[in-house]
């Protein structure tokens, strides 16, 4: 376990690239899934109490873009369409942002990558093996693959940034040890988060400040 992050600069501009664990309606994209719509699922009847609008309020940073698609895997092996997945994947979304020069346009210096959930949910999403060099396409439809290429790419893109993984509780262990094992390569970070309260596999309106605490003490 690792709940202490050494950063390389202040939080101040923020990027999250997330599932349905950091989605709300009217945060995200428009045309992106929503779990959380502030009807009082798992609790949560405001923004104010996801657990990243808690970590905002507490920083003061400033929050660039909530790029959280609900359902969504890293890799481009999603749920649905092959076509829906691929849209919809982390790797997919990070290489859009990249080709639009978002990162140093809206001059982002810290990412958090808050997934892995839904690729350990679905059997049908091939788990691969860890990898961390000689990437190609075909290997991004494997989730492990995936997160070592995302945390290359994005360490790339943020040289002095700060990229920090969330580890989400009872994730597929390979999932965890994959992100561990790229951060410690690549020199991202991670945070793994331990006794979240939750409902059909969602943090609850607790959950949310259990999330918040512990990702804020471990920047602190």
């Amino acid at each position: 376990m690792k709940n202490k992050v050494i950063l390389n600069k202040d939080i101040k501009n923020i990027l999250i690239i997330g599932d349905s664990y950091s989605t709300f309606k009217g945060y995200v994209p428009e045309e992106y899934a929503l779990y959380y719509i502030g009807d009082g699922r798992c609790g949560v009847t405001s923004v104010e109490e996801t657990w990243w609008k808690r970590f905002i309020n507490e920083t003061g940073a400033n929050l660039v873009l909530n790029d959280s698609w609900s359902g969504s895997t890293v890799c481009y092996t999603g749920r649905q369409s092959p076509e829906y997945g691929y849209r919809s994947s982390f790797v997919n979304r990070m290489h859009l942002m990249i080709k639009d020069n978002f990162f140093k346009k809206n001059e982002i210096d810290t990412v958090f990558v808050f997934g892995g959930t839904n690729d350990s949910w679905l059997d049908t999403t091939p788990k691969g093996e860890i990898q961390l060099d000689n990437f190609k396409e075909e290997d991004l439809y494997s989730t492990l693959p995936a997160i070592c290429y995302m945390a290359k790419r994005l360490r790339e893109e943020l040289p002095e940034g700060n990229v920090i993984f969330i580890i989400n509780t009872g994730l597929d262990e390979r999932i965890s040890s994959a992100i561990k094992t790229a951060s410690e390569h690549f020199g991202t970070q991670y945070i793994e988060l331990s006794d979240i309260d939750k409902e059909s596999g969602h943090p609850t309106v607790h959950g949310m400040k259990e999330i918040s605490e512990q990702v804020l003490n471990a920047v602190k």
